[in-house]
């Protein structure tokens, strides 16, 4: 599989995505092997425009893996040419002359897709602005589905949290919308519910979902709930209580209302979404989705690199 840039979930089809996943369990064996490489030759540009950790880490980690160099910085709008007024344009065409790959996060929705309009390198999409995408991420997770619950067509998936702003569970349910049977249910508050582009798509494409705002009720029908962060502040903003955080919480009570071949999972990282004691229960996936993500990421790279 070749592909010139990853940009959004749509773009991957089914065969697609199943080519995928075998490329990632032949990335898994390479990871236990010590790595590989095979693409020493190649730099990737590691281009954050926001603060993160993980997925940096998780990208950067992916290149060592293969072989790969990297070039990389965090909070890039504060250089000193960013700060100056260049365009992500502008800096993604010089960037583009330095590496072979450019992983971007950005601050804008739709960065990725103006910096793939310019570049002849590889754009992959570590993230655009609030409400955007997050394509990686959502293949990590669908790949964290497909070892965990070993099937994604019919799986019952509770999309939980900040559903308005979150572009996880935006990416999410853009990929499950490409399977048969599966049943999504967004549960948030009110004011955190999913947006109505997506709920478009997904009747567009004739798959079940349902809005809620009850976790409790939910969690005996489900094989994964996948929780996301509802911040305080936000909640004071859109009028809700603060109190509304708690209903979300998963701990060992609501645990047992999940079925036992399930799956908990997060982004991460968690703040008031998940309680550490859980975190040794067989159906807890947040930290198996860490891994998976240098698989995914390891796979993605090769894709685009050639």
């Amino acid at each position: 599989m070749k592909l010139q840039h990853v940009i959004e979930s749509q773009q991957f089809t089914l065969p697609m995505l199943v080519e995928l996943f075998e490329l990632a369990d032949q990335m898994d064996r390479i990871l236990i092997r010590g790595g590989t490489q095979d693409y020493n030759n190649k730099i990737m540009a590691s281009l954050f425009y926001e603060h993160s950790t993980r997925t940096r880490f998780s990208f950067e980690s992916a290149m060592h893996r293969l072989g790969g160099n990297i070039l990389a910085t965090e909070r890039a709008n504060t250089f000193s040419s960013v700060a100056a007024g260049e365009t992500l344009e502008d800096t993604i065409r010089v960037v583009g002359h330095y590496a072979d790959v450019i992983v971007l996060r950005h601050n804008e929705v739709g960065g990725a897709r103006r910096a793939a309009a310019v570049s002849s390198t590889p754009i992959v999409n570590a993230g655009d602005g609030k409400g955007g995408q997050h394509p990686t991420q959502a293949l990590l997770d669908l790949y964290t589905i497909y070892k965990g619950v070993k099937t994604i067509e019919g799986v019952k998936v509770a999309l939980v949290g900040n559903l308005t702003d979150g572009r996880t569970v935006r990416s999410l349910a853009y990929l499950l919308g490409k399977f048969e049977r599966v049943k999504i249910y967004f549960i948030a508050p009110h004011s955190f519910q999913i947006k109505q582009d997506i709920l478009d798509y997904l009747t567009k494409h004739n798959v079940w979902f349902t809005l809620e705002s009850d976790l409790k009720k939910t969690l005996p029908e489900v094989d994964v709930v996948y929780s996301t962060r509802i911040e305080p502040e936000l909640l004071t903003q859109r009028g809700e209580r603060l109190e509304t955080i708690s209903q979300y919480f998963i701990d060992d009570t609501l645990l047992k209302l999940l079925p036992s071949h399930a799956l908990v999972m997060h982004p991460l990282p968690r703040l008031h979404e998940i309680s550490p004691s859980i975190d040794s229960d067989p159906r807890a996936a947040y930290f198996k989705q860490t891994r998976n993500g240098v698989l995914i990421r390891m796979a993605l790279l090769v894709s685009v690199l050639g």
